[in-house]
């Protein structure tokens, strides 16, 4: 039986992003093992319900399954497919309700000397690069204060965390550790805040660099720059920027294959046809036999994107959709009506291949 994601998490197709994750947690928390040890089906539950969200949580691979399931994204429609074996189950679950992952910075530490920041690049810039310039905020050490954040320089251990960084918060049957508020992690806490810093121990300055964006690159990879992060005191760390690449109204990207639905009048479907269609580099045209059908696809090779490690190039996978004239006029109908006689179809409607279907029941009425 057919796997629905979106039943599984008991949400329309049109659900957004947010309905996605509301629904994800209300299951994720009631089917969790620890909450149903022993229950192997719960268990399997769990398990699919983390699939679920890892696919329509992802743009590229949503549509890829609302437009070939689940087994079209498996298999990639013969070519590089999507792993089910590959999910963090636990990893999704810890990242999503956000426990267990931070740790405590070094007491002499305000902040990490590496930096994070998103960027945006539209489907094409990815597909072929392109260089961006990107303005960002960084944190640099107050030298003041020696980046205790203290007037006199002078801490002492906080009171709500004990010194540890770190409170628990119960909730229900879990405990989730998350960051003390009042300290910010760093187990400390000053009288009398430094006036340069606010008491934050640094500063904030802005910095404007230009990238050099690679062709080929993907949704959720990162670009990495040294020496353009946070300014600690003995160091400047490194930059990282996670990219997100917009969705294209016209090409489906799956890592280095295009993916395109493109119609065909039936005509060329029925006789076969060279038929001229787009590419991301322009064009090219595919060779339809004759009796082409609903669904049919056909791999283009060398039509996809570069890989960005290589010069290996992906291909285009086109998925035909039969189109049929909305109107005919009565010269056209006649022309119809003698291709329908033709192929044997008889004046009561029936083509001989519909004939079967009558003669097999034929023995009801007797």
């Amino acid at each position: 039986m057919e796997i629905d994601y979106y039943e599984l998490l008991e949400i329309t197709k049109t659900a957004d992003k947010e309905s996605i994750k509301k629904a994800y947690r209300k299951l994720a928390l009631k089917y969790h093992p620890d909450r149903n040890q022993g229950d192997k089906e719960a268990e399997a539950k769990f398990k699919l319900i983390n699939e679920a969200y890892e696919i329509l949580s992802d743009d590229e691979k949503r549509a890829l399954y609302d437009r070939y399931g689940r087994e079209g994204l498996k298999n990639g429609l013969g070519g590089r497919g999507f792993s089910f074996e590959d999910i963090d189950i636990e990893g999704i679950f810890s990242d999503f309700f956000g426990f267990g992952r931070r740790s405590r910075q070094s007491e002499n530490e305000k902040f990490s000397p590496n930096l994070s920041i998103p960027l945006v690049i539209s489907f094409k810039e990815a597909v072929f690069g392109s260089k961006k310039t990107v303005d960002y905020m960084y944190k640099c050490f107050c030298k003041t204060c020696n980046g205790t954040g203290s007037k006199d320089g002078q801490t002492s251990t906080c009171g709500v965390c004990k010194g540890k960084g770190q409170v628990g918060v119960s909730r229900g049957f879990m405990t989730f550790v998350q960051t003390c508020s009042e300290c910010r992690g760093s187990g400390k806490v000053v009288k009398e805040k430094c006036k340069d810093c606010s008491g934050e121990g640094f500063t904030n300055k802005r910095e404007s660099i230009e990238l050099d964006i690679p062709e080929g690159i993907d949704d959720g990879m990162n670009l990495r720059v040294n020496d353009k992060g946070n300014l600690t005191k003995d160091k400047r760390g490194f930059l990282t920027v996670k990219i997100s690449v917009q969705d294209d109204d016209t090409f489906i990207r799956d890592g280095m294959d295009i993916y395109l639905k493109f119609p065909v009048f039936f005509t060329q479907a029925a006789l076969g046809a060279k038929v001229k269609i787009p590419t991301i580099r322009g064009q090219a045209f595919l060779e339809l036999p004759v009796g082409a059908k609903e669904g049919d696809h056909f791999v283009l090779e060398n039509e996809g994107v570069k890989d960005i490690h290589s010069d290996d190039i992906g291909r285009q996978i086109v998925q035909i959709s039969i189109s049929f004239p909305k109107h005919i006029n009565d010269e056209q109908k006649e022309l119809l009506q003698k291709l329908n006689q033709s192929f044997g179809v008889s004046e009561d409607g029936l083509h001989k291949e519909q004939e079967g279907f009558f003669d097999k029941i034929a023995s009801w009425f007797k």
